[in-house]
């Protein structure tokens, strides 16, 4: 596994995970078009290749040529309200992408290969989903996302992981690297409100079925996100393994937990200002991670809202 490709990895979950492979001396080589990616994010011991992945036959010679080992597909399009308003630019990009990236790698080098999925495949209906919880996407990205799936159970024939993501938050300790697109993520989006001189925290819905009328949702750390990439790639190579794991922590909090939190953070007086629902946002999601846990004797370190929400602060002081 000496050879590691990452797709994405100039993004934010991506430039964590390599600043882990990184220290475990990995050679990575990044495939990014920048249209979310930022240079500041590029690891300078990788080596940065300037594409998108519908081209494949240079993804093929990159492969090739490096002999990679190991491929982890974080390259998408992510935004559960611009997926609502843009379809065909998400099928093009994240299931098309993904299908041609497969045929890039189909018989090469490639073994190992690791796909970010996400907790929006799951059906809105259910709260705590474990990996075989029904899979009815509320969301053109969900749906996306759920396609790929599917395509690489059905086209990859060695060993695969795909971990659903829940909701990713955090930045590096090394606070070198963090979150710098907003996406519609709540963090950022606060975290970037209380370097203002007024804080206005925007929630969206507040009338759901909750107990405090807010969606819930379960967060994790990004560098434990990025921890449980290295360990799974470790397991499926050692054990010719292929696995779907949910990512989170087992336990949820409300946007308003959050929000408190976060203002807990201010000496200033925070504004909220309630808006509408957003098409496709779920109302609670939290997942069971059992599976995680006991195929990986995995436990996480940033494990606490507190830490979480302190990680988003001090980044957003760095950028």
């Amino acid at each position: 596994m000496e050879a590691i490709l990452v797709t994405g990895g100039a993004g934010y979950i991506g430039s964590h995970i390599i600043e882990l492979l990184i220290k475990k001396k990995f050679k990575v080589f990044i495939i990014d078009n920048l249209s979310t990616g930022h240079k500041r994010l590029i690891n300078k011991k990788a080596k940065f290749i300037s594409a998108n992945i519908n081209q494949h036959k240079l993804i093929r010679k990159i492969i090739q040529k490096n002999n990679i080992q190991s491929v982890i597909h974080l390259a998408a399009k992510i935004s559960v309200p611009e997926s609502e308003k843009k379809p065909k630019i998400y099928y093009e990009n994240n299931v098309k992408g993904t299908l041609n990236l497969l045929r890039a790698i189909k018989k090469t080098s490639v073994k190992n290969f690791i796909f970010s999925s996400t907790a929006a495949v799951y059906n809105d209906k259910i709260s705590y989903v474990g990996e075989l919880s029904k899979t009815t996407p509320k969301s053109v990205y969900g749906f996306t996302k759920l396609k790929c799936e599917k395509l690489i159970k059905r086209k990859f024939n060695k060993n695969y992981a795909i971990l659903r993501y829940f909701n990713v938050v955090g930045a590096s300790p090394s606070k070198k690297i963090g979150q710098i697109n907003k996406n519609g993520q709540l963090f950022k989006n606060l975290s970037l409100a209380l370097k203002k001189k007024t804080p206005i925290f925007n929630v969206y819905g507040g009338d759901y079925e909750t107990t405090d009328g807010t969606c819930v949702r379960d967060f994790i750390h990004v560098y434990d996100l990025a921890d449980i990439h290295i360990k799974t790639l470790f397991k499926i190579n050692a054990t010719n393994a292929s696995v779907t794991l949910n990512c989170g922590y087992g336990k949820g909090f409300s946007v308003n937990e959050v929000v408190n939190e976060f203002r807990n953070f201010s000496k200033k007086r925070v504004k909220i200002n309630m808006k509408k629902r957003r098409k496709g946002d779920l109302v609670k999601i939290i997942a069971n991670v059992n599976k995680l846990k006991k195929f990986l004797k995995w436990q996480p370190k940033y494990y606490s809202l507190r830490k979480m929400v302190k990680s988003s602060i001090d980044w957003e002081k760095n950028v």
